[in-house]
């Protein structure tokens, strides 16, 4: 019998950076422990916020191979092929909504019919068992569905978000919002299965689409990778400071404004308290100036944005750990993935989220402070207690069985599993 294969699109892969890379990328590094060996379609070099080599590094010496395209998307197209500065958010918004108007279902468009190419001609070079596709971006996901239709080689869509009904998707008509109805219908009709990184994300697909059956939706979370953890050993800190630590961009309803105001007003309460506040990742300088306003910023460390296993140790440095998603729509399927790394370091955290499936996770983790996104004064009594149960070195320990079950290598063995359904083996 052949060695079992998986031919994955990729767009957002290394050594692009951010969160929306990790979870394809650990699932990759992780498959050939059980028996697959991924090939991997993805864009050659492209601007973007950010860049991280060691993430391809970790790739190095597992059974991987990559295809990489040249030049398709905007990204590509640009002359600096480098880190671009990420816009005002008033900007962000008015690009984001252009881009939703004139590009359905995406702006990677360009680079999917690319990819399909590729992948037509490696699959007339090898044999394939399975054909994985994680989006966003979700013109990917149409041209793995078109490649499946053409080859009968079985489909396996992820959803890392909602595709219809997206809480930062802009449908400027009723044609915009019909045709993501009738695209997303026509790849859900070509999979095999699909996985989904929360109950509420399974929930609206069944709901919106009668011919799934429950069991062709499969809850596969996002998660920690136990090797980032191990690698990172807490550091001695003898300065006697309270550290909370943030990891990861703001945008969109992602804001630190809230949080920026319950530290002023802590700080008059209690001027006592040695708070010492890091940002890993991309802290804008509209952001830098609010804290500015509001004098806080002599307390804020902003190390900008660092290699992944150097932000991971960031956070094993910090005694407490922060998080925030707003109120928007569908906020309830939002699945943060930062949350589920902030879970590996068994850390005490501040979780400031809506009702749903990011606030659920937290309550069973344990050891977290639930705060709505936006009230003040409960994140500012939050960081109070931490500070007094740290100072007594009291601060709770998170719920064990919990942790591992978001344990990134136990979750590609549930990729895996997936895989092997779609293809009938066993």
């Amino acid at each position: 019998m052949h060695q079992l294969s998986v031919l994955v699109f990729a767009y957002y892969f290394p050594p692009m950076g951010l969160s929306g890379v990790q979870r394809v990328t650990k699932f990759i590094k992780y498959l050939p422990d059980f028996g697959w060996q991924p090939h991997v379609i993805t864009t050659g070099p492209v601007a973007y916020y950010a860049h991280d080599e060691s993430l391809l590094e970790e790739l190095d010496g597992r059974d991987v191979v990559i295809h990489r395209t040249q030049g398709a998307d905007i990204n590509a197209k640009l002359k600096d092929k480098g880190t671009v500065a990420m816009p005002r958010e008033f900007v962000r918004k008015f690009l984001r909504k252009a881009s939703d108007t004139f590009y359905v279902p995406d702006n990677k468009k360009a680079w999917s019919k690319q990819a399909l190419e590729l992948g037509r001609q490696l699959v007339k070079e090898q044999e394939f068992d399975v054909i994985f596709v994680s989006g966003p971006p979700f013109s990917t996901m149409s041209a793995a569905a078109q490649l499946s239709h053409e080859t009968g080689i079985p489909l396996v869509v992820d959803y890392r978000d909602l595709w219809f009904g997206n809480q930062f998707h802009f449908y400027p008509t009723f044609w915009h919002s019909h045709k993501h109805q009738q695209l997303e219908r026509d790849v859900l009709l070509v999979a095999s299965r699909v996985t989904v990184t929360n109950r509420r994300i399974k929930e609206h697909l069944i709901r919106r689409h009668d011919f799934l059956r429950s069991d062709e939706v499969v809850i596969i979370p996002h998660g920690y990778d136990p090797e980032d953890i191990e690698s990172s050993k807490p550091t001695r800190r003898p300065d006697g400071k309270f550290r909370l630590t943030y990891s990861g961009i703001f945008y969109d309803v992602v804001t630190p404004i809230p949080f920026f105001k319950a530290i002023k007003k802590l700080r008059s309460q209690r001027p006592d308290i040695p708070l010492d506040l890091h940002f890993v990742g991309l802290l804008r300088e509209e952001y830098r100036r609010a804290a500015q306003r509001m004098g806080i910023m002599d307390l804020i460390t902003d190390h900008g944005y660092c290699a992944h296993r150097d932000a991971v140790q960031m956070l094993t440095d910090s005694d407490a750990l922060w998080m925030m998603v707003g109120n928007t729509r569908n906020a309830d399927t939002i699945s943060s993935a930062k949350l589920y790394e902030y879970f590996g370091t068994r850390k005490p955290l501040l979780v400031s989220v809506p009702e749903g499936a990011l606030r659920k996770d937290a309550e069973r983790y344990g050891a977290s402070w639930i705060t709505n996104p936006t009230d003040v004064e409960a994140i500012c009594t939050s960081i109070i207690e931490m500070y007094e149960l740290w100072k007594r070195g009291a601060l709770p320990a998170p719920n064990n069985d919990v942790v591992e079950g978001f344990n990134r290598h136990t979750l590609t063995e549930m990729l895996a599993k997936q895989f092997a359904m779609s293809t009938r083996v066993v």
